[in-house]
């Protein structure tokens, strides 16, 4: 089973940013999503495994327990073209 999945997401209330990868802990994408709206977070992109280069942002280990937060800065996530920043970590979607 194949449930690598990164998201990039905006909280307004706090003006914060963050990259957020899942390895395990959800079966499916939506459910992920669903997690980070639940905690105020605006979600601006999702991608499973296959759909991202991985950046300067390293891959996770397998983990059914946690989600990692691979970056996060003060502001919005800056999307050009198909490169997703968040300070300065980044990743290409594809």
């Amino acid at each position: 089973m194949n449930n690598y999945y990164r998201i990039t997401a905006y909280h307004p209330a706090e003006d914060l940013s963050v990259i957020a990868d899942s390895n395990g802990k959800f079966e499916k994408l939506w459910e992920f999503s669903a997690y980070l709206v639940s905690k105020g977070f605006k979600v601006i992109a999702v991608n499973k495994e296959e759909g991202f280069e991985i950046g300067n942002l390293p891959k996770i280990a397998l983990n059914n327990d946690k989600i990692t937060i691979q970056a996060y800065f003060k502001g919005k996530p800056v999307v050009e073209g198909k490169m997703i920043s968040v300070g300065s970590s980044y990743y290409n979607i594809l």
